[in-house]
């Protein structure tokens, strides 16, 4: 009776033991995350089977309540929830702000009510739409940001009420995300990062338009890596968080699906770092056909940034942006730290098959 007893405790350990190790050895995947400001009748053409987060953008405040704007955003809304059925896995958000878009959010989150009636709203919108989760896009708190947008010091502590305020309306179910910019500014005076951090999600940092449309020296706007010239680049970023007790496993990094256009005033050094404007953005379904040899483009690869770029030396422009190669290395790199993930702003600019989302998808396969 002993000897029987004691063979089904060993193997019950063996069990638990194996149990264990297994668990151990399970490595969660990185979380795709997208947003989307495109059409409702062509977002099921995107692969969305490889997306973990379908991200709707914008909401915005309409006085202290987070307000779809048309019938037309709503059934977008509507649509990207439905396209859970080719996808059981997906998460589909409903970010509020944007660059432009968060004039009065300093007044509004500044006040209990205003916080407390956002957030109210918010459960209501989510409920209706059936979506799981907010992504705040308050473009920033307590620095300057979009000109003519207020903001204030007090910014830092009432973003992180607001979000207390979103986690005790919303529940421990639903996610919660923000956008964090990659500039040294943001990442020292934004945000209160060791009290917010443990209630979201994830942050999804903007790593991209780090040289912005206000720039007067050319540079890369979404380097992998910083360069002699340029400290700003997403590992910069990421390391500064880290430095605050930003989790790693809380980070997603973020891509460009398009591309930024600057005119030069000098052709030195293939267009990087010269004195210059930014002239437009374009999408990076479109690289192809507007930078071609034929129209004077010429490719380069920065293998200390791990970034690309044209340069048309007749006309004296740089196109800064990320192509195959480089979303390969940031997706690696993701892996690499062990971060939450790949972001990337946005879905709409790529093209519905054999675009920057698939060399993701392949580079999380391998």
């Amino acid at each position: 009776m002993q000897t029987k007893s004691l063979f089904f405790l060993s193997l019950t350990c063996l069990f638990i033991f194996f149990s264990t190790n297994l668990s151990a050895q399970k490595i969660s995947k990185p979380h795709v995350i997208a947003y989307y400001t495109g059409k409702g009748t062509v977002i099921d053409s995107f692969p969305i089977e490889k997306i973990s987060h379908l991200i709707y953008s914008f909401g915005h405040l309409k006085g202290d309540s987070l307000h779809i704007s048309s019938a037309k955003d709503s059934a977008l809304i509507t649509r990207m929830v439905g396209l859970k059925k080719r996808n059981p896995d997906l998460k589909v958000m409903i970010a509020m702000g944007g660059w432009s878009a968060c004039p009065d959010c300093s007044e509004v989150f500044s006040r209990a009510n205003g916080r407390k009636m956002f957030a109210k709203t918010t459960k209501s919108l989510m409920d209706y739409f059936k979506a799981d989760g907010i992504d705040i896009d308050w473009e920033y708190p307590a620095v300057e940001g979009y000109p003519g947008h207020k903001y204030m010091e007090a910014d830092k502590q009432n973003f992180t009420l607001l979000i207390k305020a979103l986690r005790d309306e919303l529940g421990k179910k639903a996610e919660i995300s923000f956008a964090a910019g990659g500039s040294k500014n943001c990442l020292d005076s934004c945000f209160e990062w060791k009290k917010v951090m443990p209630l979201v999600n994830r942050v999804n940092l903007m790593s991209y338009d780090l040289v912005g449309g206000y720039a007067k020296t050319s540079g890369h706007h979404t380097p992998l890596y910083s360069t002699k010239k340029q400290q700003l680049s997403a590992d910069f970023a990421i390391k500064e968080m880290i430095k605050y007790g930003v989790p790693a496993d809380k980070i997603a990094l973020g891509a460009a699906f398009y591309g930024r256009i600057f005119e030069n005033t000098t052709d030195a050094n293939h267009g990087l770092y010269q004195p210059t404007k930014f002239i437009d953005g374009v999408s990076s379904r479109d690289y192809k056909s507007f930078f071609s040899k034929e129209s004077g483009y010429q490719y380069f690869w920065d293998d200390e940034a791990k970034a690309p770029y044209y340069y048309n030396a007749t006309t004296k422009r740089l196109v800064t942006f990320d192509d195959e190669k480089s979303i390969a290395l940031k997706t690696r790199y993701v892996i690499d730290q062990k971060l939450n993930g790949i972001m990337f702003w946005e879905l709409n600019d790529d093209p519905y098959k054999n675009g920057l989302l698939d060399v993701i998808d392949t580079e999380l396969k391998k």
